[in-house]
């Protein structure tokens, strides 16, 4: 997060034009925007209702979540952005015509049910399949069955004009008690109307199209849609296997890593995922730390990796809990394809899949618990699965941590943005900007290490944690500066501005007059500093 240099111009003013080539300084401001399903102080949270999966569609008009219930519930977009108005006079105003995403219940519907008391309901996973018109089409999936949902609007129709009294109608326009209580007029009906068809409303109806069961012998771990907008991976701890959407009783298996005897196991699949342009290509990581990214040009079966992506182990840093941390909860391609991010227990990892070796950003996210294994090891603490996602533009990753906390760090060339956040009505409750990690390109192999609070009793910030209230599943909405998070059962929508402190480049810049110091540093948002605030219209 870059803020003011503390520099100002001749006779404490920045002058227009000055510095030109050189980007506006800007500072973060993270802001709460919506909540749903929020609980009251004091309210205690039912186990079926706790949030376990998220995920937005491509175009970002929808957001969907999945429970520990098995069920599935559904948001949509309702903001606009031309406010009926057309552009030439938008221009003339004092707003822009951005704005951040705002979303409405849609529907919900139960999605799994217990199988077993083995297979519980849980929701694993959820993607977004293409949609056709105003269809929507979702895969999700417990621990062993994947289905393909339709959700679409189905209209209501009703019979009118009848040659009956209007309330003697039932609620679908059939005549109530006809046997019994119906007698025509003694004057007779002058007139006879034919009754007709009408459409009143409509309502939205989830259908189940395809099941796609008995392909897994584990419990599944992931599902991920392929470019070709035809088929889908899922995975569990031994195999990966490649369906077609139009056909649920097939299935192809194309990574197999178990062994002939299972002593000889060393590494499961925790994550897998297609690329998102090449229909071809698809990464998976394993328990050892591992990325592989495999080419299904190549043969039937992917015995063998293109690429392998995994950081050399530091000579002598071995321990007992060496690998246990190193394993890979979940990993998530770029919107270009390029990066490929990655999350173990103690950090995020930035990998470009045309460089094996190494990655190139490493983000600690806890090292503040590096003294706790022991006590982490004991509660089982340590074997949670964290996500991680990417901003759309590249620019930013994310991820949770405990006491609903999560975390973002800048990750473009020279950022050194990190700011760690709550999943509450206010982010910065209680929070202060972590300290900046050292800065690197992404063309620089030199590891990144930022270590956190020292101190066994608190995190990175200064606070208690609390291992029980744990932030798991995030998603980066694809073209806005928003985060979906989950605490427990409450949605939490966070969104972020880019404040800037001056721009010496163009029609947007402007003076501070009056200030020779603007006494800003890089930990600092603009509520922060001692410089007047201007609010430009572009913002």
């Amino acid at each position: 997060m870059n803020g003011g240099d503390g520099r100002g111009g001749k006779g404490g003013e920045v002058a227009a034009g000055a510095g030109k080539g050189r980007e506006a300084e800007a500072a973060l401001e993270w802001r709460f925007a919506q909540v749903f399903g929020e609980r009251a102080a004091g309210e205690e949270v039912q186990e079926v209702d706790i949030i376990s999966a998220i995920e937005f569609d491509k175009s970002g008009n929808h957001l969907a979540t999945g429970d520990r219930g098995g069920r599935v519930v559904l948001f949509e977009r309702t903001d606009t952005t031309d406010h009926g108005i057309n552009r030439r006079d938008l221009e003339k105003m004092d707003f822009s015509t951005r704005r951040h995403p705002e979303f409405r219940y849609k529907t919900e519907f139960q999605s799994h049910e217990p199988e077993s008391l083995e297979i519980e309901e849980k929701i694993n996973k959820i993607r977004w399949c293409q949609t056709a018109n105003a269809t929507l089409f979702l895969l999700s999936t417990n621990d062993k069955t994947i289905k393909f949902w339709k959700v679409h609007e189905k209209k209501v129709k009703k019979i009118s004009d009848m040659n009956v009294d209007p309330k003697a109608l039932t609620g679908n326009g059939s005549i109530r008690n006809l046997n019994n209580d119906f007698s025509f007029p003694p004057e007779g009906i002058p007139s006879l109307r034919l009754p007709a068809v009408t459409s009143h409303e409509t309502s939205l109806n989830a259908r189940c199209r395809r099941v796609y069961a008995h392909a897994h012998d584990y419990h599944i771990n992931s599902i991920s849609n392929n470019s070709d907008g035809e088929t889908f991976i899922s995975a569990d701890d031994l195999r990966i296997n490649l369906w077609n959407l139009e056909i649920s009783n097939q299935s192809f298996n194309i990574v197999d890593v178990k062994p002939q005897n299972m002593e000889d196991l060393t590494e499961v699949i925790t994550s897998a995922e297609f690329h998102p342009t090449h229909c071809n290509l698809l990464a998976y990581s394993s328990s050892k730390g591992s990325i592989r990214l495999i080419d299904l040009r190549r043969s039937a079966l992917c015995d063998s990796h293109a690429q392998l992506f995994e950081e050399p182990e530091i000579p002598g840093s071995r321990s007992f809990f060496t690998e246990i941390i190193a394993s890979i909860s979940d990993i998530k391609f770029s919107k270009d394809g390029r990066h490929i991010l990655s999350r173990d227990y103690m950090t995020l990892k930035l990998w470009d899949i045309n460089m094996n070796s190494g990655p190139v950003a490493t983000f600690q996210v806890h090292e503040y618990l590096r003294p706790k294994l022991c006590n982490l090891y004991e509660n089982d603490s340590i074997f949670d699965k964290f996500e991680c996602c990417l901003s759309g533009d590249g620019q930013r990753v994310a991820t949770g941590s405990y006491s609903n906390l999560f975390r973002v760090f800048g990750c473009a060339p020279g950022s050194t943005e990190a700011t760690t956040l709550e999943a509450s009505k206010n982010p910065m409750r209680k929070q202060v900007q972590t300290p900046s990690r050292p800065t690197r390109s992404l063309g620089s192999l030199t590891r990144v290490v930022r270590r956190g609070s020292e101190s066994p009793d608190v995190d990175a910030n200064g606070n208690s944690f609390d291992f029980t209230s744990k932030l798991l599943h995030l998603a980066w909405h694809p073209t806005e500066n928003s985060i979906a998070c989950a605490a427990a059962n409450s949605l939490y929508i966070m969104r972020f501005t880019t404040l800037p402190l001056f721009n010496r480049d163009g029609p947007q810049a402007f003076v501070l007059a009056g200030h020779r110091n603007l006494n800003c540093d890089q930990t600092k948002t603009m509520s922060d500093c001692r410089v007047p605030v201007v609010r430009l219209p572009w913002h």
